[in-house]
């Protein structure tokens, strides 16, 4: 077993309270593709005329709502992707260790692996909200309905329970995710280039023994700050390792 597998390994079973804090990269070994990479959403051509990131606004969700659930059904709701095995792997660890998954991810993979106690920050694709009514519609109810969705109970605008730019965070769930890192003692960054805030703002709530850094690219924290960083993919690492 290379050394910082080992090392990894070692980490995961001396400790009792676990945080996994993961974003986009969790998810491209699933084939859903990530957002700030260079072969990620933000950098392909848009042919709406407009940056797929522009697109992900609260804005121009109400102004070119049309358009923009043309884009959202394309590129936002993955079609037959399956955990990989750093998803599976947590919903193991969930049964022998106190485990919290913090997602930055919207695509529900970790609850398909098994995960129970997952806290989404970005919200899910799998949940939708009548901006009139407030009836709730699953990912399935919103792709039968063709063009953009409207209630069938009110006529109402249906929007994705996701938080676009331009929108905060769910207090809740913010919350929740401040006590879960703020009292363990192992926190894994995963997958993400701590670009996005204020989700990327929760690692300074961290107050325990270590922190393990997974992601392809470095990432730039405060010096010393990581006890152990791995720049391979994450289900590949994830894969190396046991319950």
């Amino acid at each position: 077993m290379d050394s910082k597998i080992e090392t990894l390994q070692n980490l995961i079973n001396s400790s009792k309270r676990i945080v996994f804090f993961g974003g986009a990269g969790v998810s491209t070994e699933s084939g859903i593709k990530d957002f700030r990479s260079k072969d990620g959403l933000y950098h392909l051509h848009s042919k709406y005329g407009t940056s797929y990131e522009e697109m992900l606004s609260h804005t121009y969700f109400f102004s070119h709502t049309d358009t923009f659930y043309e884009f959202y059904k394309e590129f936002m709701v993955p079609k037959g992707v399956k955990p990989n095995a750093a998803h599976k792997f947590l919903a193991k660890l969930e049964n022998n260790r106190e485990l919290t998954v913090i997602t930055q991810n919207i695509d529900g993979l970790h609850q398909l692996a098994g995960s129970k106690n997952v806290l989404e920050l970005h919200g899910s694709i799998h949940h939708n909200t009548c901006l009139n009514c407030g009836e709730h519609y699953s990912l399935e109810d919103i792709m039968k309905l063709k063009g953009t969705p409207h209630c069938p109970k009110c006529g109402g605008l249906i929007k994705p329970d996701v938080v676009l730019y331009e929108e905060g965070l769910d207090q809740d769930v913010l919350r929740q995710s401040i006590e879960a890192i703020s009292s363990a003692d192992l926190l894994i960054i995963a997958g993400t280039s701590l670009r996005v805030y204020p989700a990327a703002g929760l690692v300074n709530y961290f107050r325990g023994k270590h922190i393990v850094v997974i992601n392809k690219e470095p990432l730039y924290l405060p010096a010393d700050s990581a006890t152990l960083e791995i720049n391979e993919p994450v289900g590949e690492v994830f894969s190396q390792l046991h319950i």
